[in-house]
């Protein structure tokens, strides 16, 4: 449940932290106090939209704490969402004056996307416009739906159906498309093949290159081979002969000054590496040879590569990818454009729509049966005695929406045919209706806080006692908080804050303040009589808490 509620520079809030218990609490004041306020401050810490217009005139930043004990339903979601748990849930909101927002969970800095998908799992809010949604189609799909507690067969429904179109749609692009389908595969064949022929493998271009270079300068690098082994190895004087001289020299005179073990090292190592290179240039000298043969058949493939290249836009060494590239094109192409699979594809997708839509079905008329006469028997307490609701399921064309649409109907009285919510209903009865849908769906919510905000807008006398006890039962199960006019919902709470204005410094704040017995009294004859409370009215206050 709720716990607490920590509220700075919000609106005409200054400053405010309201503890909460179980049970049924209501808020009152006079019109314009603020009363929806907490609400919107709670809407805050949960993640609803905002802007910098929400703080308070004067300061720098709106600042939202709301504190929670933690649902065995949210364990699972912080887990998953590697977030701290402890016995307490800490939300946090900061908004300063330009419209910057910024979200904390138990003081980890978190997304508005999280923020939303914890809320789902601690409060249900039910606003004083719910009853307006009631008129729209998509909103009585989606009440009944989430009474039924099969959203993600709804959600499962939706996206079956869009792999439905998508397939429909694949298929008769391909159909629509057949004959620029047969020049575009023509046109990836004939590509495909020219580098077929070609047979080019990779590095390939690298080896003929280097293979073309060594066959056209095959005279030059045998005249400058010959002369290179001839200077480090000759029957006269060469490199080898002068340091093996060298080193001759210096051998005996390594014991008079070690100094010169160093230099003699050196001459050495030369000498040694001189008579390796005589070696490998010998051998190299005994490979290479004068081919024109081999020369002309290497430049008749490279002539064949540049040709190719120059066909495709790329460079020679670029050719393998391009075939490979090529291959994968030819293969998503044939499959894009083969019917029967695009067909089969489909029929498969209808198959696994209507499956899900079924099952939609089905669900929906169970639930629509109950939801009638639940609604129903509410209305013969809410001053509509043998009013009938119905949930009507209308079959239809298919629709991401299922196979059905969905329309609430109402009789307001006995002996009279349910006619659509939207053409029959007046306000009050609207709002009614609107009170016992909320009521039977918070019945069934797991959400452990319910809060009402003035969804008793257009009910009086009588039906707004029904409308108190109502609301009181429902706190037996849930934390229930209501924002109330009526001093009849008032009196039946366990639990009462007052929202009022004050002036300080010219500046109009609202505050809000627990009531205790005779404050209650004195709040509820308010609200019976207006600004002149007289000892008629504080009797009838004493009694209705009594009561």
């Amino acid at each position: 449940m709720l716990r607490s509620l920590h509220i700075r520079d919000f609106i005409i809030v200054d400053q405010a932290e309201i503890e909460f218990q179980p049970g049924f609490t209501v808020f009152s004041g006079e019109t314009g106090a603020g009363k929806s306020i907490l609400i919107d401050a709670l809407s805050l810490a949960l993640g609803a939209r905002t802007d910098a217009s929400l703080v308070r005139e004067g300061a720098n930043r709106t600042d939202v704490s709301a504190i929670f004990d933690v649902p065995q339903t949210a364990t699972a979601w912080l887990t998953e969402q590697e977030l701290e748990r402890d016995d307490e849930l800490v939300l946090r909101r900061v908004i300063d004056n330009q419209g910057k927002s910024r979200a904390y969970i138990n003081g980890i800095p978190t997304t508005l996307a999280q923020l939303r998908e914890l809320s789902e799992h601690l409060v249900d809010i039910h606003g004083q416009h719910a009853h307006q949604s009631l008129l729209k189609a998509g909103s009585q799909r989606d009440m009944l739906d989430a009474q039924g507690g099969h959203l993600e067969l709804a959600r499962q429904t939706q996206f079956a159906w869009q792999q439905w179109q998508q397939s429909e749609h694949a298929l008769r692009q391909a159909q629509h498309n057949q004959a620029q389908w047969q020049q575009e595969h023509e046109r990836l064949q004939w590509q495909a093949s020219e580098l077929e022929r070609l047979n080019l493998r990779d590095g390939e271009w690298e080896e003929l290159s280097n293979r073309h270079s060594r066959l056209a300068h095959a005279q030059a690098l045998l005249e400058g081979a010959t002369h290179a082994l001839a200077a480090l190895d000759s029957e006269e004087a060469s490199a080898i002969t002068h340091l093996g001289a060298a080193a001759n020299q210096l051998k005996p005179l390594l014991r008079h000054d070690g100094q010169l073990e160093a230099i003699f090292e050196a001459i050495e190592s030369a000498r040694i590496a001189a008579a390796e290179a005589v070696s490998d240039l010998n051998s190299y000298l005994d490979r290479l040879e004068l081919d024109p043969d081999s020369l002309a058949e290497a430049e008749q493939r490279m002539s064949a590569l540049f040709d190719t290249a120059r066909k495709f836009h790329v460079e020679p060494d670029e050719l393998p990818a391009v075939h490979q590239q090529l291959l994968e094109k030819l293969a998503a192409h044939e499959a894009a454009a083969d019917i029967d699979a695009l067909a089969q594809e489909a029929h498969r997708a209808h198959a696994n729509y209507q499956r899900v839509a079924d099952e939609l079905s089905a669900a929906r008329a169970a639930v629509a049966a109950r939801l009638g006469e639940q609604v129903s028997e509410a209305m013969q307490t809410l001053a509509m005695q043998g009013g009938r609701f119905q949930v009507e399921l209308t079959p239809a064309q298919p629709s991401a929406h299922g196979n059905e649409t969905v329309e609430f109907l109402v009789a307001g009285h006995a002996g009279t045919r349910p006619r659509p919510l939207a053409k029959v209903a007046s306000g009050g009865e609207l709002a009614r209706i609107s009170l016992a849908l909320s009521v039977i769906a918070s019945q069934a919510a797991r959400v452990p806080t319910l809060i009402f905000d003035e969804v008793d807008t257009g009910v009086g006398g009588a039906v707004a006692e029904v409308v108190g006890r109502l609301l009181k039962q429902l706190g037996q199960r849930h934390q229930v908080l209501c924002v109330t006019h009526l001093p009849q919902v008032a009196a039946c709470a366990g639990h009462h804050f007052q929202v009022k204005k004050s002036t300080h410094k010219g500046k109009t704040l609202s505050l809000i303040e627990p009531l205790d017995v005779p404050a209650r009294i004195d709040e509820i004859a308010r609200m019976l009589g207006g600004l002149t409370i007289t000892d008629t009215t504080l009797q009838h206050a004493r009694e209705m808490l009594a009561l």
